[in-house]
């Protein structure tokens, strides 16, 4: 159902004053109409002048009609969201546009909100990736459900990881990436890999190559640091780091605390095969500008299960009214004009 409401499109406050100045004028031209008696100016066309100043005070206020639509206009940019899981993004030594040291999935975190910011009109698909990779988030314009998706994000219990393989994802991303080609043709697609990188599996690592004939563009993403950290154990289905920091993940090799590192030469390998570019996260550099160069400047209309409203600015009768008047007052003027020639 549709509501009645103004929405000024100068804003309130240059509306307020446009609009008081403009009664101003109506009341000094009714004023001067009463004290001028020898006037040739006619009641008609004081009423005149002062009905052209209302008019222009509402149309300054802008009527509206206020409506509710499932319709949404998007950018033809769609943007797919990959992160990692793995027992390592527990690691803490990540930072993210502070000296302030967070674990690589908390970083992980601010970069997919900063991603939501930064394509604020743009469709989303989200999947995490461990032992496994699962979309969790179809492509969809709700960039609130991709922040409250990174939100939840947890590390995968350390009991079901069998060493970090990054090419876990490869087979949802190509069904995800050509659901998306084969959905909207023309749009850009842009892929966003969050990882640190690192390889553990003994089974040799797939190329991502694959993924470049549906991307337009694609970012390694890197979270965490070279020197590296310890790996907390993450307890069986809670996703939460053990409570009791004496607990590390053990190097079956020297039975010591394992240590893993962001690995950058395979964050650029993984790039390389992709076509794309790397980002390492860290105190300077987030995904605050990480806007790709490859994002359309097209837009397409979309159907949503939310309901928004639309302000629709209804000025059409009033300029109706004040071409009226104008006309009458141009008339008016003329005829005075020839009468005194």
């Amino acid at each position: 159902m549709s509501q009645f409401t103004f929405s000024p499109a100068l804003g309130w406050p240059v509306a307020i004053a446009l609009v008081a100045l403009l009664c101003v004028m109506a009341v000094v031209q009714v004023t001067l109409h009463v004290r001028r008696k020898d006037s040739d100016e006619t009641l008609f066309a004081c009423v005149r002048r002062v009905l052209i100043c209302l008019t222009l005070a509402v149309m300054v206020l802008t009527p509206s009609v206020v409506s509710s639509t499932t319709s949404r206009a998007v950018n033809a940019t769609d943007v797919v969201v990959a992160v990692d899981v793995t027992g390592s993004m527990a690691v803490t030594d990540a930072h993210y546009g502070s000296d302030e040291t967070v674990s690589r999935l908390d970083a992980a975190k601010q970069a997919v909100h900063d991603l939501t910011e930064q394509y604020a009109d743009a469709s989303f698909a989200a999947l995490r990736f461990g032992a496994s990779a699962t979309l969790d988030v179809p492509l969809t314009p709700d960039s609130l459900a991709i922040d409250n998706w990174a939100d939840t994000l947890s590390v995968e219990s350390t009991s079901v990881s069998a060493g970090s393989s990054l090419d876990a994802p490869i087979d949802q991303l190509l069904l995800t990436l050509k659901s998306i080609h084969d959905q909207h043709p023309d749009d850009a697609i842009i892929l966003y890999l969050i990882t640190d990188g690192e390889q553990t599996s003994t089974t040799t690592r797939r190329t991502f190559s694959s993924l470049r004939q549906y991307l337009d563009d694609a970012f390694a993403v890197g979270v965490g640091s070279t020197e590296g950290g310890r790996i907390p154990l993450v307890s069986d289905g809670v996703g939460d780091v053990d409570s009791d920091t004496e607990n590390w993940v053990t190097d079956p090799d020297t039975g010591e605390p394992g240590i893993s590192a962001m690995d950058e030469a395979t964050l650029a390998e993984l790039a390389d095969e992709m076509s794309g570019s790397v980002i390492i996260l860290s105190a300077e550099q987030t995904l605050a500008n990480g806007v790709s160069a490859e994002a359309s400047d097209q837009w397409r209309v979309t159907s949503t299960t939310k309901e928004r409203l639309r302000t629709t600015p209804v000025v059409w009768p009033e300029a109706i009214v004040l071409l009226a008047l104008l006309a009458m007052e141009a008339g008016a003027w003329i005829a005075t004009s020839r009468r005194l020639i």
